[in-house]
């Protein structure tokens, strides 16, 4: 495993909890509970990392591992691990340099990024903070369709790859943002990729607030879903699907890929985790587009067994928040070290040198042995 050096400590990090206990050190409290505060009472958000203990691993034995590749192929790019990085808000509340800095870490990391609308850094920005990285964006359709078009040609004209969609958000909460009481490390907060000519000033101003509300297209429905495919060439990724219906219905319409998500546990409370929704979704979707996975993935092991359930790629969230906080592009990047050096020494532990050696078989949930029910890859009685 891996020993990387964070923060001007340059204390030896070899798992998360280090990075994630450094930032809740150097970040303002107020801060610190916006980027991880759950809805209700928090069961989805404690549930997305107590389910992945849930699964148990099957390794092969005797079997040269000599040399271990991580590489995969998302959403057309060829990534070195199949771990990128999820859409998350205000980058600048944990660094001035914000989503700069977080492009610069993915790509050197060589994997991907989704930039968020709530970025406080514009597309073309970011695009020319790390020109060689693999971007993808998450769009907020608007109220007039002709912003959104413009949306989509600013994502197209600075390189972004990608469009994904978060569906599990039916209403903003605009009046409730806790972030607008807060100061960004850089200054003025601003959403560059939710703003048109008529509106200036604060992002966290009650102006603003009030513009998102009157603008921003809500609820979305799956007729956006097909408008979109219509006014872009570029791949569609929906975001927040937990259901079979829901994953046959994407499918039907013609998108690229499917996250498995449930935002982090921050929006309907006491639905599935996701490592628990991820065998149904796969099996609906039945390889006419790419599944992905995000919502408490922590270590390589946490990797490895999205993977066997049928996830082509995981996304981390806060945890890039924290590497972010702790030391800039740098720490983002040593974040994802951390979890590329966890996965490629658990496969080597499972028996796996490539992707294509991770099968269903290598997961059984824990139910197996503790009720004694055949629970291979989810289809299990319990």
């Amino acid at each position: 495993m891996c020993s990387v050096s964070c923060c001007a400590s340059r204390v030896s990090f070899s798992r998360l909890e280090d990075f994630e206990s450094l930032a809740q050190k150097r970040l303002p409290k107020d801060v610190w509970e916006y980027y991880g505060y759950p809805s209700c009472s928090g069961f989805t958000l404690q549930e997305n990392k107590r389910a992945f203990q849930r699964y148990r691993l099957l390794p092969r034995v005797l079997r040269d591992v000599s040399s271990v590749d991580t590489t995969a192929t998302v959403l057309g790019s060829r990534l070195d691990m199949p771990v990128a990085l999820s859409p998350t808000a205000h980058h600048s509340l944990a660094h001035p340099d914000g989503e700069k800095a977080t492009a610069k870490g993915a790509a050197s990391a060589n994997t991907a990024y989704v930039v968020s609308s709530f970025a406080n850094h514009s597309l073309e920005d970011i695009a020319q903070a790390a020109p060689g990285g693999v971007r993808w964006f998450y769009l907020i359709p608007q109220n007039d369709p002709s912003r959104t078009k413009e949306l989509l040609r600013r994502a197209e004209s600075a390189g972004y790859s990608g469009i994904w969609l978060t569906v599990d958000q039916p209403r903003f909460q605009f009046q409730q943002r806790p972030e607008s009481k807060m100061e960004s490390a850089a200054g003025v907060m601003r959403l560059p990729n939710l703003t048109f000519e008529d509106v200036r000033g604060d992002a966290s101003s009650q102006e603003f607030t009030t513009y998102l509300s009157d603008n921003v297209k809500q609820p979305i429905t799956w007729e956006d879903v097909i408008w979109l495919r219509k006014n872009t060439q570029l791949k569609i990724v929906l975001k927040g699907i937990l259901t079979a219906e829901d994953a046959e219905e994407a499918v039907r319409v013609g998108v690229d890929g499917i996250c498995v998500s449930n935002h982090g546990g921050r929006q309907l409370d006491g639905v599935p985790a996701t490592i628990d929704a991820l065998p149904e979704v796969v099996r609906a979707v039945d390889g006419k587009a790419e599944v992905y996975l995000d919502g408490g993935v922590r270590t390589g092991t946490d990797v490895l067994k999205a993977l066997a359930l049928g996830a082509r790629c995981v996304f981390i969230g806060r945890p890039a928040l924290w590497g972010l906080a702790c030391n800039g592009a740098e720490g983002v990047h040593q974040v994802l070290e951390v979890l590329k050096d966890q996965l490629n020494l658990a496969m080597a532990q499972a028996g796996c040198t490539q992707m294509s050696d991770i099968k269903p078989s290598l997961v059984v949930h824990e139910s197996y042995y503790l009720h004694g029910h055949h629970c291979h890859t989810g289809t299990c009685n319990n």
